[in-house]
């Protein structure tokens, strides 16, 4: 996946949202669960916008090879970044951090979410993929 050492983030940005106490574990760290449900939000974001689905959903059907690297406090300013895959509609999404919204960017985790369109009773469908202008 992507180098823990580089100095900024690849891909489109797709969400940014403050980390807040509600969404923390009895250790004072933002839940994994949480930051994975925002990389979820923002990895299909990118999935809908990149598969012409002509009026069909994009649901999650998988998450792989997540990393978290480095814990997220409150009051963080996370940033969700993705890229599209060639093959499939398979999003790698790198989430990064902001400290008191004024710090150099920190890698946090990263992941490979795979998305699929469905029709209205649940069954996939064919999707036409399109290239959205910055997704190549």
């Amino acid at each position: 996946m992507s180098d823990v050492t580089r100095s900024g983030p690849q891909g489109d940005l797709s969400l940014r949202v403050l980390a807040m106490p509600a969404d923390t574990n009895p250790s004072g760290h933002i839940f994994g669960g949480w930051v994975l449900g925002q990389m979820d939000i923002a990895g299909a974001i990118h999935a809908i916008g990149h598969a012409g689905h002509a009026g069909h959903s994009m649901v999650t059907v998988a998450v792989d090879a997540m990393k978290f690297h480095k814990p997220v406090h409150v009051g963080d300013e996370v940033t969700c970044y993705t890229r599209i895959g060639r093959t499939s509609i398979s999003v790698m999404i790198e989430t990064w951090i902001r400290r008191n919204r004024l710090s150099a960017p920190l890698h946090v985790t990263e992941g490979v979410f795979t998305y699929v369109a469905v029709d209205s009773r649940g069954k996939s469908v064919e999707i036409e993929n399109k290239v959205v202008p910055g997704t190549e």
